[in-house]
């Protein structure tokens, strides 16, 4: 089975177009749609293997559909990549290309101050915006998200799924890597920043994101991912200072801080569990960078949430350790919005 390509070109002008990538979003992939600007000179949604009619609305909406061949592992490197590729033959002069995750939702007129901007500097290459979460109330887990995603204006090192690219930046960098499960994102932008393109972030509202993270199973599986991200990148990156720092964070904290005490906990008595401050030292880093952006409540809670989530990058990092080295084989995908392990919506929250 072959991966299904729009047959016919789209007239619509404009100087971007929109990919967007899903799989069973239901009426939040509905939503992400009709948020669209009509400016956008062609609109491509790619499916990986939904069940729940995802490609039938999406043409109903206008887009035109690529189904990726279920036969081969589905990842979103691969779902941005097919998209680019039907988006560049639909509209062969298109400038920007704005990749954006099926679950969310634009900001109104998002798509044009990002084509402005991308207009007005003609060194950056990738830009993007404040993404906030939908129901931060929902639950803890989507709360921290919704902090997780602040960041200062300005030049960054990566951007996540939701960015606006030059079409040149993506085809000169190489595109997303489709072998990726987890981290295509800062993987990719790391190979952007070196053919010398910018990547901004703007002070301005992106979209809005539908996490829809309500158990701490969910929250620990999306952190064991982040920590095989981590581990990857490193093996492919090794020259890379800054996700070599991250790595040696999550073995020092995440594994041998733990692991040491643990191990020494009877021959000292239960003194080793002193070790265990050493976990202040990244609180105090992560609660002083959030405070700058939120209160001393929401900083001092994910603050705790990044300590405790080394526990999960650590074990992230190990399974990637022993497929990658023992078992020779690539890890499946890790998905934390399964129904194995997804609740049902809290009151007074409608899920699709």
């Amino acid at each position: 089975m072959s991966e299904r390509a729009p047959e016919s070109s789209i007239d619509r002008t404009g100087e971007f177009g929109v990919v967007v990538i899903g799989r069973n979003e239901g009426e939040r992939l509905v939503r992400c749609l009709g948020s669209i600007s009509q400016q956008a000179a062609a609109v491509v949604y790619v499916d990986s293997g939904s069940s729940d009619g995802s490609a039938e609305q999406a043409r109903a909406c206008g887009a035109e559909v690529v189904e990726l061949d279920t036969s081969l592992p589905f990842t979103a490197a691969r779902g941005r990549n097919a998209g680019f590729d039907a988006l560049a033959a639909l509209h062969r002069d298109l400038a920007w290309v704005q990749f954006v995750d099926g679950d969310c939702e634009f900001a109104p007129g998002w798509l044009e101050v990002a084509a402005d901007s991308l207009n007005a500097h003609p060194d950056v290459g990738v830009v993007f915006g404040r993404r906030r979460e939908r129901h931060p109330e929902a639950s803890l887990w989507n709360r921290l998200t919704d902090i997780e995603w602040e960041g200062a204006p300005g030049d960054a090192d990566a951007c996540g799924g939701d960015a606006m690219m030059r079409a040149e930046v993506v085809r000169r960098a190489g595109g997303y890597d489709p072998t990726l499960i987890a981290g295509e994102d800062p993987e990719f932008c790391m190979r952007i920043r070196r053919t010398g393109a910018r990547i901004v972030r703007l002070d301005s509202e992106m979209t809005l994101h539908d996490a829809a993270l309500l158990r701490f199973a969910q929250w620990w599986k999306r952190q064991v991912r982040a920590g095989h991200a981590y581990a990857e990148t490193v093996r492919r990156h090794r020259s890379a200072s800054g996700p070599l720092r991250r790595l040696l964070s999550v073995l020092f904290y995440g594994g041998a801080v733990p692991g040491t005490s643990l191990l020494l906990l009877l021959p000292t008595s239960g003194a080793s569990i002193l070790l265990l401050l050493a976990w202040v030292l990244p609180w105090r880093g992560a609660y002083r960078d959030t405070h700058k952006r939120h209160t001393r409540g929401d900083a001092a809670l994910y603050a705790t949430a990044c300590v405790v989530g080394k526990l999960a990058e650590f074990v992230g990092a190990l399974i990637f350790a022993w497929n990658h080295g023992i078992r020779r084989r690539a890890t499946t995908l890790i998905e934390y919005k399964g129904p194995d392990i997804e609740d049902p919506a809290p009151r007074g929250i409608r899920r699709p």
